[in-house]
């Protein structure tokens, strides 16, 4: 006669646990991923690989920085470069 007996929770019980195991696991993961631990900014937020030591273009920005060519100069030959390299904006990001 004990047709509603409770017998405990059995082994859902250790369902929810795992769940949020499993998103505090990947809340660490993304958050280590993406350099926000690190004090690094994610890859997604505008960096771009650093110009070679040798091309053309630190070149001109080493010569403009050492005063060998004025301002007009290195407009001038950057907008050459620009030509054949790519776009360069005035602040310097392609």
């Amino acid at each position: 006669m004990n047709a509603l007996a409770y017998d405990g929770p059995g082994p859902w019980v250790l369902f929810f646990p795992l769940i949020w195991a499993a998103v505090v696991v990947g809340a660490v993961t993304v958050l280590r991923r993406t350099g926000v631990w690190r004090g690094r900014p994610a890859r997604w937020q505008g960096t771009r690989p650093p110009i070679p030591e040798s091309s053309p273009l630190a070149v001109l920005g080493r010569r403009f920085a050492a005063g060998e060519i004025d301002e007009e100069e290195y407009w001038r030959r950057l907008s050459v470069l620009e030509e054949q390299f790519g776009r360069v904006s005035r602040d310097g990001a392609a």
